[in-house]
């Protein structure tokens, strides 16, 4: 667990670079939203000589800055841009410094290739768009590319695949340095998902049934997260939904990418995670409540999915 701040965050853009996934980062840090009690970042965009950068849709951005802001940042985030862009060797340099002192270093989407470009996925697991994990593995042969994950982080480096992947991959780091709950009341805010993790799947089929008069899962994703504390199989929750078991998992993984007892354990763990923020209860209590029957299992899960104990999780974001 990082007791490290998110305080500064630069962009490193090159030209050509891809809008949707520069407004990512200006929604989740270059938003001021201290008057309803969010976090605020001192956000700039740098291009490398902090001069005007084209976008891959046709107009031009001004950056705030050149490399400068790089040398303190808590956060580098490299937006996507084709892998033709020009990648002046002075970026690459100031990536590597903010790496080497300790930074959080995230790309999204194609940004990956200049991670790899700066050594930063050498022996590293990592991520980028589907489309291009075949040729990041080519060009960085000692990176550990795993093609289908939405976000991966290993270390201070988050590597995260295309577009909506990116809000994930920030929405995972303000969970990890400022707390679940401010990620959750982000995520509201900002109308998605946040519960989506790192391992599940690119390949989320569209929720549209496939037959008119065959609903998706929707109701039943909502029954279930305030039904957490219940002891649920997969053979109850097929039942639910008048479904074969096999069926009902197929179905299940295609609406959320991930497997019924994947996806169970994620809302437990987020859950936990919010009332040892919030709530006064024993972590034996946090267990039950939270559907994990016991504070073994508990300390289990946090163990092998946070790299952390329910007692050292409460006293990091208790003491804020």
């Amino acid at each position: 667990m990082s007791h490290m701040s998110l305080y500064r965050v630069a962009v490193l853009g090159l030209d050509e670079i891809a809008p949707f996934e520069l407004g990512v980062l200006c929604e989740v840090f270059g938003t001021d939203r201290s008057a309803d009690g969010f976090p605020t970042y001192e956000f700039s965009v740098c291009s490398p000589d902090g001069g005007p950068l084209r976008t891959r849709s046709g107009f031009g951005i001004v950056p705030d800055a050149g490399l400068g802001p790089l040398a303190s940042a808590d956060l580098v985030a490299v937006p996507a841009h084709p892998l033709t862009s020009e990648v002046p060797p002075a970026a690459v340099e100031a990536l590597v410094a903010a790496a080497e002192r300790g930074a959080w270093i995230m790309s999204v989407c194609s940004g990956a290739f200049l991670l790899g470009q700066a050594g930063l996925l050498d022996g590293r697991r990592c991520t980028t768009h589907w489309k291009h994990a075949a040729l990041l593995a080519e060009r960085y042969p000692t990176a550990l590319v795993s093609p289908n994950e939405l976000y991966v982080q290993d270390g201070r480096v988050i590597t995260s695949a295309g577009t909506a992947a990116g809000i994930d991959a920030c929405l995972h780091l303000v969970r990890q340095v400022q707390g679940a709950a401010v990620a959750t009341k982000l995520a509201r805010r900002m109308v998605v998902p946040p519960h989506r993790a790192g391992g599940q799947s690119q390949f989320i089929e569209a929720p549209i049934p496939e037959q008119v008069d065959c609903d998706t899962l929707q109701p039943l994703l909502e029954w279930l997260v305030t039904h957490l504390d219940e002891p649920l199989t997969v053979d109850d929750l097929a039942a639910r939904t008048h479904m074969a078991p096999r069926t009902f998992a197929r179905r299940f993984r295609a609406e959320t990418g991930a497997t019924p007892h994947d996806w169970l354990t994620h809302q437990r763990l987020l859950l936990a995670r919010r009332l040892l923020e919030e709530t006064d209860l024993s972590v034996e209590s946090v267990a039950t409540r939270a559907g994990f029957g016991d504070s073994a299992t508990l300390r289990h899960h946090f163990r092998r999915r946070l790299d952390t104990t329910p007692a050292d999780y409460r006293h990091t974001f208790r003491t804020r």
